[in-house]
């Protein structure tokens, strides 16, 4: 078996946690902003100074590249993405690339000899904490949206849209240059857990067999607006009230179809949010998340049997998007199992409830991702940590599974 160095990784870890740092640690490092270019800029550097080619596409994404030594194989591509959400970590996302960096590194370092050439790849804004949605790149590129309706979204708070932001950012390139079914033959994205469950169970690392499935509405309570101290409460419509109690009902009757089924309600707005008026408009997000697409139909009619009317409120919902649990390459799955083993790492195969940019590309290409563990389960917060062990496991579990995609693809 092959090793990264341990010292490296810690290294380009602690050297990219510089780009859009805090004070007191973790980062703010949205896409296409000056601290993200800045890591744009030191990721081109290391990647030329280890002989890659670098090049870009038509939406900033970078390609680091390394040639195999037959000629016309298709290349192996791994890598995340490099912006960050607000008051993030110095893990989510950038562990994918720079675990891919020092793979490729050990590769032309120890002279590695591939017959396919390698590539690290950074997705734009994956994130979508700047310019919504998240994962807008790989979503152009897998036809989800429309390059030019995204082009058109403004920032958050902003008025510059992603389209000038990525004009301004030197990193347009050609289209051709995308990633594609003829040039690429499989894809690896490690990244971090961002929940408990390695630490928990005391294991190294996540064979991702897949992304769950997931439905996320919107319901909405219109009751009416009266005075808070004048108006009984018998004679009230407190969408307020009323939406409290759906939130505990689903809470009760979603709690009752699975023990592994996840759900959330983490947006709320209430109107017209005045301390001295009864509220006549709330409206809360409820998101579900499980691999079996049968349990998330059941989250739906469940949704759907919801009453009409609550506490004299007005009941409706709208769906606000969803997707298809995701399976991973079977070839893959089995080159990182055997990775893990072989070097003696504790591991589970395991299901990721976030999106990733690599549940979009597995229906291009061979996809598979690597989690390592993420201390205390936390991630999108400033305290998002995994140890420089936890990291070079990946990195070493990365490597290997290339090594052995060679010979297989």
């Amino acid at each position: 078996m092959f090793a990264t160095d341990l010292n490296r990784m810690d290294e380009k870890i602690k050297a990219f946690s510089k780009f859009g740092e805090l004070d007191g640690g973790g980062i703010t490092r949205l896409s296409l902003s000056a601290p993200a270019l800045a890591a744009r800029a030191e990721f081109k550097r290391r990647a030329e100074a280890l002989g890659m080619t670098v090049e870009s596409d038509d939406i900033g994404n970078i390609y680091a590249t390394y040639p195999g030594t037959e000629e016309g194989l298709p290349r192996i591509i791994m890598g995340s993405h490099m912006d960050s959400v607000r008051s993030g970590g110095n893990y989510d996302g950038i562990y994918g690339v720079l675990s891919s960096l020092e793979a490729a590194e050990t590769v032309i370092k120890e002279g590695i000899k591939l017959r396919h050439p390698i590539t690290v790849m950074v997705w734009t804004n994956e994130e979508g904490a700047r310019f919504e949605p998240a994962m807008m790149s790989s979503g152009i590129v897998m036809k989800k949206w429309t390059k030019e309706s995204m082009l058109a979204v403004s920032e958050t708070g902003g008025k510059v849209t992603f389209g000038e932001a990525l004009e301004a950012s030197g990193w347009v390139g050609d289209e051709s240059n995308r990633l594609n079914d003829r040039d690429y033959c499989a894809y690896f994205e490690p990244h971090i857990e961002q929940g408990p469950v390695l630490e928990e169970e005391g294991l190294d690392i996540g064979v991702v067999a897949g992304v769950v499935g997931m439905v996320n509405y919107d319901i909405i309570l219109e009751g009416v607006s009266s005075h808070a101290g004048t108006t009984p409460q018998s004679y009230r419509k407190d969408a307020l009230r009323a939406a409290s109690k759906v939130i505990l009902d689903l809470w009760d009757s979603l709690g009752a179809i699975a023990d592994d089924l996840v759900f959330t309600t983490g947006e709320i707005t209430c109107r017209p949010n005045i301390h001295t008026v009864v509220p006549n408009y709330v409206k809360f997000s409820l998101d579900a998340r499980h691999r079996d697409m049968g349990v998330i139909a059941e989250v739906v009619d469940v949704i759907k049997s919801l009453p009409s009317e609550v506490y004299g409120c007005k009941l409706s919902y709208e769906e606000h998007w969803g997707r298809n649990t995701i399976e991973f390459d079977d070839r893959l799955l089995d080159h990182v199992e055997g990775a893990a083993k072989g070097l003696g790492y504790s591991y589970k195969r395991m299901y990721s409830g976030a999106g990733h940019d690599a549940q979009y590309v597995s229906e291009l290409l061979p996809s598979v991702m690597i989690f390592i563990p993420s201390v205390g389960g936390l991630s999108h917060t400033v305290v998002e940590y995994s140890t420089p062990e936890q990291c070079h496991h990946g990195a070493n579990v990365l490597l290997n599974a290339l090594i052995e995609a060679d010979k297989s693809f």
